[in-house]
């Protein structure tokens, strides 16, 4: 099934976990929360857990409670513009060698010039973005524990459902914390046994490492086997990815290595099954007319209108229906923000370009492999070289994401408006790579598997493979912008292998100059909000802010 019920408005009572925050967030951008009802009234009817749980998700995929992200949950700043994986993609992206985006609004100008500052309102907004999911979580991990449901009569299959929605809401706060973690490192934790209308209190990055570790090694137990859950929700294989990604940064976020522990996690999902998607379809041969030949688009079908269907490779996805979820961020964004200049709109699937993003000569120079399927560039009518941030021209278009399916129709949303594409949060190639990297860092992996692996996603991209003289650390860090481009990983990435801020490897208007320079290393992290600073005695500004 593609679609978890995540549109529908909530009818529990969100207030009740929403007001842990209240306290710390200005009216300037703040949760709103939504009160139909009590959960007291909610919870007795097990019929309402999946619209709860759906909540939860809903988090992360959209912006509001109703078409085009209105009522949205976060206050100050439009629901669409400041959904979560618009706002990750800024974050994650935006500041990198992967994006340029070319809107004057607000500060978003300074995200790629990595001159931001804590009064920065898409910052905030994914900021609050991360704490509505927690605090939604948390109301539905309260309310489904065991007394709770002895107390509410669920019994039975029932219970035993209603245990597993339990794990996948906590998944999804560990998730959404393991975010804080990597982006603000010290910040508010509340948890759903704290009890509500108190300030939260303060974690260190340390600490907050060793909860989603914690976190994580309990829902091994606790979620469903790998690819038992409907499609779009956490199973184990998603807490053991989310795993091998927290253990591949432990150096950054806890000053120790991990890497043994990466390549634990990563065997683990390996083994449970998944493989790299593969698709060909036919298509007219112009040499031939009135004939097909195959083509082979398994990486480009990753990344289309259908691609919730006979994939093996997604562990998790963020899904999206151009009717069900009609939102202006997730892969709405991303499509039509990357269409513009002399690019036609309909071999998008879409109505129109919003001539948002494009991507910087850095990244498109990785690409030296002219039959690399996933170096997909548009260069007509563009320059390689970024003379004005605010000129869609001016830098080259890069083709990721499309609301047509692989056969070519269009989306679900006759209007073009809204898309259809799946976000994948985690799949197996970032597994491969991960792998890879840790046994390079000393981990006690198989260089030779790793190899195969690498090669494993050359060969699916139509690239040569290489040999073991070639396999380096660069040469991951390389070969995940090339796999993983416009995924959310590359900031992380780049930090870890000491690049983001340093001047050891530049793009264009890194530091906001054209050619890039270092910048401060301080914005290795982003600022706790200024709001939330003003308001919470608890918190501490990250140094440098």
């Amino acid at each position: 099934m593609k679609y978890l019920n995540i549109r529908t408005k909530t009818i529990f009572a969100g207030a009740l976990g929403l007001l842990l925050f209240t306290a710390s967030c200005e009216k300037d951008l703040e949760i709103e929360p939504i009160t139909e009802v009590t959960s007291a009234s909610v919870y007795k009817d097990f019929a309402n857990y999946p619209k709860a749980l759906g909540k939860v998700y809903a988090g992360v995929a959209i912006g509001g409670q109703s078409r085009g992200d209105g009522n949205a949950d976060v206050a100050g700043i439009d629901g669409g513009f400041s959904s979560y994986m618009r706002q990750l993609y800024t974050m994650q992206v935006i500041t990198t060698d992967e994006a340029v985006i070319g809107w004057n609004d607000g500060n978003l100008p300074d995200m790629h010039k990595m001159t931001w500052n804590s009064s920065n309102e898409f910052i905030g907004a994914i900021y609050y973005r991360i704490y509505n999911v927690i605090a939604v979580a948390n109301e539905f991990i309260r309310n489904t524990s065991d007394e709770r449901l002895a107390a509410n009569g669920i019994t039975g299959a029932n219970a035993t459902e209603a245990k597993y929605m339990r794990a996948e809401a906590r998944f999804l706060r560990a998730q959404a914390y393991y975010h804080a973690l990597d982006l603000f490192g010290n910040v508010p934790f509340v948890l759903d046994t704290d009890p509500a209308g108190t300030l939260p209190k303060r974690i260190v990055r340390a600490d907050l490492f060793k909860f989603v570790e914690s976190e994580l090694k309990t829902l091994e137990t606790e979620l469903k086997d790998p690819k038992t859950n409907e499609y779009g929700r956490a199973d184990k294989a998603a807490a053991w990815t989310l795993l091998a990604r927290l253990y591949l940064n432990a150096n950054v976020y806890s000053g120790s290595e991990r890497n043994n522990d990466v390549i634990t996690y990563a065997n683990k999902v390996i083994g449970a099954g998944y493989e790299l998607k593969k698709q060909t379809i036919q298509v007219p041969d112009p040499d031939n007319p009135g004939q097909t030949k195959p083509k082979d688009i398994s990486y480009e079908s990753l990344f289309l209108a259908d691609n919730h269907l006979n994939n093996p490779e997604v562990i998790l996805s963020v899904n999206y229906d151009g009717i069900k979820t009609q939102t202006y961020g997730g892969s709405t964004f991303l499509v039509h923000a990357s269409v513009g200049g002399e690019m036609n709109a309909a071999d998008f699937g879409i109505n129109g370009g919003w001539g948002g993003i494009r991507t910087t000569k850095a990244f498109v120079n990785k690409f030296t492999d002219p039959a690399d399927k996933r170096g997909r560039f548009f260069t007509q009518g563009q320059t390689l070289e970024i003379t004005d941030l605010g000129d869609f021209k001016s830098g080259y278009a890069f083709i990721k994401y499309k609301n047509v399916t692989s056969t070519g129709v269009k989306g679900s949303d006759a209007a073009g408006d809204f898309v259809d594409t799946d976000i994948p949060m985690y799949r197996l190639a970032d597994v491969y790579l991960m792998y890879a990297e840790a046994t390079l860092r000393g981990g006690n992996g198989s260089r030779a598997t790793a190899l195969g692996y690498i090669n494993a996603l050359k060969t699916r991209a139509g690239a040569a493979t290489i040999s073991d003289a070639d396999l380096t650390l660069d040469y991951i860090l390389d070969e995940r912008a090339r796999e993983l481009s416009w995924e959310y990983t590359r900031r992380t990435d780049l930090i870890r292998y000491g690049k983001f801020t340093s001047a050891s490897y530049l793009w264009p208007w890194k530091g906001g100059v054209k050619d890039g320079k270092g910048v401060q290393e301080f914005r290795n992290l982003f600022p706790i909000p200024a709001a939330d600073i003003t308001a919470n005695r608890n918190l501490v500004q990250n140094p440098g802010y």
